[in-house]
């Protein structure tokens, strides 16, 4: 291949060129790139540009650094877990959060005095700074080995004449069955967003560089609307999905006037 001449710093153009070589097939998802001898070879540039150009692409997802065997195309399979997100209310009125896997705990819940940010504050109807039990699990699947991180976040409001002030690492269920025996009738919201991890949460997941994450965030309510708690599930983009159960609502009647 002749010299490359494209506008933009050296080791952007050569990105650029392997980009079109793995977008054109030329390296299909799952196989080797050429090594850094082979790249400068074929680029006619320094190690240093050809590492750099590696890095970028790195971080942009499309290739796996593999420490002493090379660099890789990245494959983009289908996640090798879905997650069903559902929950159920039995006759004796427990509740269950059965979501299809059957998660264990990768270590024991660690439960800390939190504050709401920006964020959960509004999510929650608190002020910034209000302080709440925070519960965080690392959970594993032993069929796949996929990873999540959980967080429930318990107001100090909610939890007081309840057995969640000396017990706020209370499973999720069976949190919602000591609301309802506090008096609440409840309901359910839920959101799903992507972003990219924090270094400690890609750590934690054991998930790839420039991954991003899948964010599930659930919202407890009682009959009036208003938040009770808030859980936050993560999981990596690349090895789950998230699956729902829809089911139609009834419209609500019009109202006639007298």
């Amino acid at each position: 291949m002749s010299e490359i001449q494209r506008p933009g710093a050296l080791y952007q153009q050569v990105a650029a060129a392997i980009r079109d070589a793995i977008t054109s097939g030329e390296f299909p998802p799952g196989a080797p790139l050429p090594s850094e001898a082979q790249l400068i070879d074929r680029y006619k540039v320094s190690r240093p540009t050809v590492r750099n150009a590696i890095a970028a692409l790195r971080a942009e997802g499309l290739i796996d650094v593999r420490h002493g065997k090379g660099s890789y195309v990245r494959a983009a399979g289908k996640p090798v877990l879905t997650v069903q997100r559902s929950i159920q209310r039995g006759a004796g009125g427990t509740f269950t959060t059965a979501d299809g896997t059957k998660w264990q705990q990768a270590e024991a819940p660690g439960v800390h005095r939190v504050e709401t940010t920006v964020t959960t504050g509004a999510a929650l109807q608190l002020a910034e700074g209000e302080a709440l039990f925070g519960v965080d699990r690392l959970l594993s699947d032993p069929a796949t080995g996929t990873r999540a991180l959980h967080r429930t976040l318990i107001p100090f409001a909610t939890a007081e004449d309840t057995p969640l002030t000396e017990a706020p690492d209370t499973e999720p269920a069976e949190v919602y069955g000591l609301l309802e025996k506090a008096g609440h009738t409840l309901t359910w919201t839920e959101t799903v967003r992507a972003r990219m991890p924090l270094p400690d949460e890609r750590t934690a997941l054991g998930i790839p560089d420039a991954t991003p994450l899948l964010v599930a965030t659930r919202t407890t309510h009682d009959a009036d609307g208003h938040p009770l708690a808030l859980e936050e599930l993560c999981v990596s983009a690349e090895h789950a999905q998230l699956a729902y159960r829809i089911t139609a609502d009834k419209a609500a009647g019009k109202r006639t006037r007298s």
